[in-house]
This record gives C-alpha cells, structure tokens and sequence, in this order.
C-alpha cells in the first residue's frame, strides 16, 4: 500500500481549554518503531480519561509533550509493521490501546505498541472495537478486584451496585458482571431505565430518586461491592449500604478518594473506597473482545462524529450524559 506522507489531526497545545483549544492539523504521518504498528484508523472513541489528561490531573505523567493528539482507544487496519513485528502484518484489523509519545486517535494515522494491539475479528466492527479498550478494561479490572467473583458463575452470588450504569464503562460492567456470579443492581437517569434493564441488571433505580440518591437497593441488599462510575456521592453514602467487606472501586478518583483510602487502611477499615489505577493489558483486551465476538457484551454507542467535528464529539464527553459510548471516525 502507497503511503501518504500527510494526514489530518486534531490536537491541542496546552492544559485546560475544552472542546475550543482542539486544533485541526495537517501533520506528517508517523513511522512505526521497532516494537510498533502503523494503523490506518477506523474509530476511535473518548473517555473520561482522556479529558482528565487535557485539565493537567494527570501531570507530569501524560501527556508526554505538546502538541498532544488525544484518543486512547484505536480500531483499525494494519499499515506498516516495525522492524520487529512478527504477529502483525499490513492489512491485519486491529484493536489497541494507544499510550505513546506520538499521540492518539484522534487522527488518520497513529502508531500503536505490539503489546498492546490484539487482532480484531471479522465479527467486530470498527465501531464496536474502539468502544471497548479503556471502558471495557476499567469494568473488567473492577470485577477482577472483587473477592469471589468469577466467570464461572460458580461459589455464593455477589450483590454489586453500578452508578451511571448507561455510560461508557457501566454498560460494559453491567454486562460483564451479569456473565458471572452477581446480582447487579444499577444507577442511571429515568431516560435509559429500559436500556439498563435490557443489558442484564437484575434491578435499577433512578439516581434522582431518593432511593437512587441513598443507593438504595429495592430489594434491600447490602453491596459486596460497587463499580461506582459517577461523581458527587460521598464515602457517607456508600457506607451503609456495603456488607461487611463491600469495597466501592472509583473509576475517576479525586485527591480525597486517595486519602480515604490510606486512612482506612490505617485503621484496618473492612469497608473501603478504592481508587482504580489500570495498567491496560494485551491479554485482558483479548480476553474481553472475543465475549464481544460471542455476541456476550456489546457496545452502546451513544453518537459517532466525524474527525472534522471531533470537537463537537469533545464538548458531548464533557457535557457527562452521553448513553455508552462517543465514536469518532476519521
């Protein structure tokens, strides 16, 4: 395949800004390294995350310089291999994960490390891979810290609690969950109860509620743990509706979840507030796309935008009320 020497990007130049410091581009396309792949990107999708790098909270880690292109999660083609590269080849349809000093998806082009890019099957659109890497892993990730669950749907039934059940990573933990041994009660607003229902919760209640704001279980339940993916509740709220050793993970932890969580383990607290840090992993990403080619947990894509909007697509993620997933497409 010929390769264009220029593609378009969006990108910004420094912390803060929003959806108005997005600046389309025309920049050279990147050559893969040793350990790295060259996409030709179909989508690409925003997370929380990637708005918590452009306000400067994950300072001095990311982003590595400016200009920064953002989009971490990556669907797309194999269009040049590194020098390295033996399991991938031009033309491979791939999902990955895109944490590097050349940038992100938001672009034609993008480079992708080896070990963290898994091969896409025909079963998986585009669109259904890039919804998955960061959202999909973060809900895994919590399930996985939680004592007994398991796949198998095997051992005592856990009860479990998502918050904002109808977004990015709650839809996926809805799903995943309800592949194991939980009973999933859920949050969301009054618009997507049906939606919810239909992935599997078991029970859900409207966060505007006063149940939904005391999280409440309808059916009286104490939570062995809660994949919490909403603001504003306080540990207060939390507490007494865990069992004795119910954890609630934070998927997006502030300053005071850290400190609640060390003085709780210095006063060997069984209830606790656990901040979630994720090192995304190949084998996990894996894991997670072949339930997606089993048709066993699917994307709820709330709206796709083209890269010469992508800002539009920007200011939507940071609005907060997206259903599932926003898609970008170059």
């Amino acid at each position: 395949m010929a390769k264009n020497t220029m593609m378009r990007a969006v990108q910004y130049n420094t912390y803060g800004g929003g959806a108005a410091a997005l600046k389309h581009v025309e920049l050279q396309v990147p050559s893969p390294k040793q350990d790295e792949v060259l996409l030709k990107m179909e989508a690409t999708s925003i997370n929380p995350f990637d708005l918590r790098i452009q306000k400067g909270i994950v300072w001095p880690f990311l982003p590595r310089k400016f200009p920064h292109i953002p989009g971490i999660d990556a669907a797309g083609e194999v269009f040049e291999v590194g020098s390295g590269i033996k399991n991938f080849k031009a033309g491979d349809k791939v999902v990955a994960v895109l944490f590097n000093i050349c940038g992100g998806g938001l672009a034609e082009f993008a480079v992708a490390k080896e070990n963290l890019t898994v091969s896409r099957p025909p079963e998986v659109t585009a669109f259904q891979g890039a919804a998955l890497p960061i959202a999909g892993l973060a809900a895994h990730e919590c399930l996985l810290r939680t004592p007994g669950f398991n796949y198998e749907k095997t051992g005592q039934q856990l009860n479990l609690l998502i918050t904002a059940a109808s977004g990015g990573v709650g839809q996926y933990a809805v799903q995943l969950a309800k592949l194991g041994n939980a009973h999933v009660t859920a949050t969301c607003g009054a618009r997507n109860l049906d939606l919810v229902k239909s992935l599997g919760a078991d029970e859900v209640i409207d966060y505007k509620t006063p149940d939904g704001a005391a999280l409440k279980s309808p059916s009286g339940r104490k939570y062995d743990a809660v994949i919490h993916c909403a603001t504003g509740f306080p540990w207060s709220t939390f507490k007494p509706n865990l069992s004795t050793n119910g954890k609630v993970f934070d998927i997006t932890p502030t300053p005071r979840v850290f400190m609640t969580n060390a003085l709780q383990k210095l006063t060997f607290s069984k209830k606790q507030l656990v901040p979630l840090l994720m090192t995304p992993k190949k084998e996990k990403l894996d894991f997670l796309l072949n339930f997606v080619k089993e048709g066993k947990i699917k994307a709820v894509v709330d709206s796709i935008h083209p890269l010469s909007k992508a800002e539009e697509a920007w200011a939507k993620s940071i609005d907060g009320h997206a259903t599932g997933k926003i898609i970008v497409e170059p």
